[in-house]
């Protein structure tokens, strides 16, 4: 959902899907409104998916052009990174992130 809302240019709707950790970030960092700020991004277009990997309260979705990670919240899954990669030996690197 959270892809689908970017890419469709709903960047409302996408910055309701992030963790309010992400979001406070993702403002912050643009010095705007979510939706402003989460637009500038420029977030890569996910494409298919082509894992899901749950470990409790968290997880991790791979498509074809992008990572998400997602945490469970009272009212459901939230996005608190979006926009990452790999780097070998490290963590992943993500352009929106929060807790």
């Amino acid at each position: 959902m959270f892809e689908r809302a970017v890419h469709a240019g709903d960047n409302t709707a996408a910055c309701e899907l992030l963790a309010p950790g992400a979001r406070s970030e993702v403002e912050e960092s643009g010095q705007k409104p979510c939706a402003v700020a989460l637009g500038e991004e420029q977030l890569p277009s996910g494409g298919a998916v082509r894992a899901v990997e749950v470990y409790g309260q968290q997880a991790m979705v791979t498509l074809e052009r992008d990572t998400l990670f997602l945490s469970q919240f009272p009212g459901g899954w939230r996005v608190v990174a979006a926009g990452c990669w790999p780097e070998a030996g490290k963590p992943y690197q993500c352009q929106v992130k929060g807790s």
